[in-house]
Parts: structure tokens; C-alpha cells; sequence
């Protein structure tokens, strides 16, 4: 049975929340120095990429950008579900004393959050560690909060929230299933 959608944020909106959180960035950061992007694969990651283009149209310089799997460091994956395919992390540059923004598209449990921090730090340890989602989604199961949003969209746990992407990894729609 197929669960009924609403599109509840669309390529125009999607435009308009990415160009308010890159301008909520270089605001927090006083500009671009010493800030990387790190997206959470897959969704996350190409989030990144549309806000280091967006700063850099706005700013002039373009933030380094890298992207992070966290599949072997998820606690609510048990060892008895099929194995799931590990991603590449592709972090080209040093964390060392940088201001990390960690991108992801929705924000729900928290638990992946956790997850790439814990990634994050295996692979340097960062000034800080700010949150960027487009999506925050509520029912978190962890103390962890985004520093820049896109939009909250209040749910119940039997929704889901999909950010839906074209073939050029391009966000195109964020749809509500039911």
C-alpha cells in the first residue's frame, strides 16, 4: 500500500532556506575562515555542495567541503538486518582547529548526528562542530539541536519526511509521506 505525499517544501523553497542558512553561517562565523562543510552521505553530503555554492556567491570564497558515511558508527542498526553497504568518507582537508558545519537533509532521532560526530572525530579534532539541516522533523531521541534549520515540519511517528533529489543530486522537492 502506497502512503499518500505532500510536497511540503519545493524547489523554490528548498532555494530560499539553503540561501538563509548560508547567510545564518557566514553571520555565526564572521565570514568563511576556518569553516568546512562535512555532509552526511548521501543527502547530506549533496546539501553541503548547494551551500558551499551558495557562500560562495555570496561571499566571494568557497568553504571547503567534504563528506562523511556513518555507517559503522550507527547504534540503532543491529547485527541481525541485512548488512548495509558502507559509503565513502571523503574529508581532503585537515579538521584541526576548523569550525565544522555538518550538514544533513532531516533531523529526526539524532542518532545519526551522534553517529558522524563520532566519525568527525576519527578524523581530527575540530574547533567546533555546528549542525545544518534543511529539515528538522522533532522526536529526538538524544540531547542534540540544530544550529541552523531550514524549516521545522512538527510529525508523528508514523510519517516519514523524504528530501527528493534529481539525477544532478540536485534538491528538487520535500515531500511528507503518509
Amino acid at each position: 500500500m502506497a502512503g499518500e505525499q505532500t510536497v511540503i517544501m519545493d524547489n523554490s523553497g528548498i532555494k530560499r532556506a539553503l540561501t538563509r542558512i548560508s547567510h545564518e553561517i557566514l553571520e555565526r562565523n564572521k565570514g568563511l575562515n576556518d569553516v568546512v562543510l562535512i555532509g552526511i552521505r548521501s543527502g547530506g553530503a549533496f546539501l553541503a555542495e548547494e551551500l558551499s555554492h551558495v557562500a560562495e556567491v555570496i561571499e566571494g570564497v568557497k568553504a571547503p567541503v567534504g563528506a562523511v558515511d556513518i555507517t559503522l558508527y550507527r547504534d540503532d542498526i543491529s547485527g541481525h538486518l541485512p548488512h548495509h553497504a558502507v559509503g565513502k568518507t571523503d574529508i581532503p582537508f585537515s579538521l584541526e582547529g576548523k569550525k565544522v558545519v555538518l550538514v544533513d537533509d532531516v533531523l529526526y532521532t539524532g542518532r545519526t548526528i551522534r553517529a558522524a560526530m563520532d566519525a568527525l572525530m576519527d578524523h581530527g579534532r575540530p574547533q567546533c562542530i555546528q549542525l545544518a539541516v534543511l529539515i528538522d522533523r522533532g522526536h529526538r531521541e538524544l540531547p542534540i539541536r540544530a544550529d541552523f534549520v531550514g524549516r521545522n515540519v512538527p510529525t508523528s511517528l508514523k510519517e516519514n519526511v523524504a528530501v527528493i533529489f534529481d539525477a544532478k543530486n540536485q534538491p528538487i522537492e520535500v515531500v511528507l509521506e503518509k
